[in-house]
């Protein structure tokens, strides 16, 4: 009897949280955007709901010897701390090497949000169906987007030399399956800022939509220095 009421009353607590459960808006990379995903996109660009976060971004600017994102973010994976100490106390130094400045992780789900907001813009209503059918022009499914922005090359060629990998869970690093070059590059006292875009499939690695994820990089320096970055896919859809 004791175990019946003790039963019944566990019952319904977990009834009482499931609204506010349900409540709670979840977020975890969308790797195939469905009905549910794509609405709420939609309904994100259309004013209908709270914004979904469709992107996450790191911030690798240093302000008073430290990065702006949040402490752990950023650690040494070879050449030593020296590595590290060496970026925190000359962020602006490209003598010797350039600087990733931001990581953006995206993919379909923030892809579809500028093509809802395209639509609004032109007083358009895109509908689940429509932006389902269409996908010209999206990631493939499963594809996870990385924008890196660096800044301070000296050569546009040396956009090749960087060397940026997913750490998965049997240890060994996943190569992008492509990479591109956004056309946003600019020139400035001899050195070169822009985008370096790189395409990864990480369901296929055995990595999950919300698990974290370490991002590993070497720039085009002549040097044993990389750096390892924790991204968290929970962050957004």
């Amino acid at each position: 009897m004791k175990n019946t009421i003790k039963t019944t009353t566990i019952t319904k607590t977990l009834l009482a949280l499931l609204p506010l459960a349900l409540s709670v808006p979840a977020h975890a990379w969308v790797p195939k955007l469905e009905e549910q995903s794509a609405k709420t996109v939609i309904d994100s660009a259309y004013g209908r709901r709270t914004a979904a976060p469709t992107y996450l971004t790191i911030d690798l600017n240093v302000k008073d010897g430290k990065f702006v994102a949040p402490d752990g973010t950023v650690k040494v994976f070879d050449g030593g701390d020296q590595c590290l100490s060496d970026w925190l106390s000359k962020p602006t130094d490209f003598s010797q090497t350039s600087r990733p400045t931001s990581i953006t992780l995206s993919g379909q789900a923030n892809q579809l949000l500028y093509q809802a907001q395209d639509a609004r813009n032109n007083f358009k209503n895109l509908t689940v169906k429509d932006a389902l059918a269409k996908t010209d022009g999206r990631l493939p499914d499963g594809q996870l987007r990385v924008a890196i922005v660096v800044r301070g090359l000296s050569d546009l060629v040396q956009r090749d030399a960087y060397d940026v990998v997913l750490k998965v869970p049997n240890g060994q690093p996943l190569a992008a399956t492509r990479k591109s070059f956004v056309t946003d590059w600019t020139e400035e006292g001899g050195k070169h800022t822009g985008t370096l875009a790189y395409y990864f499939e990480p369901l296929k690695a055995g990595l999950n939509a919300s698990d974290k994820v370490e991002l590993l990089l070497r720039t085009e320096a002549d040097s044993n220095c990389a750096y390892s970055f924790t991204l968290d896919l929970s962050k957004f859809n």
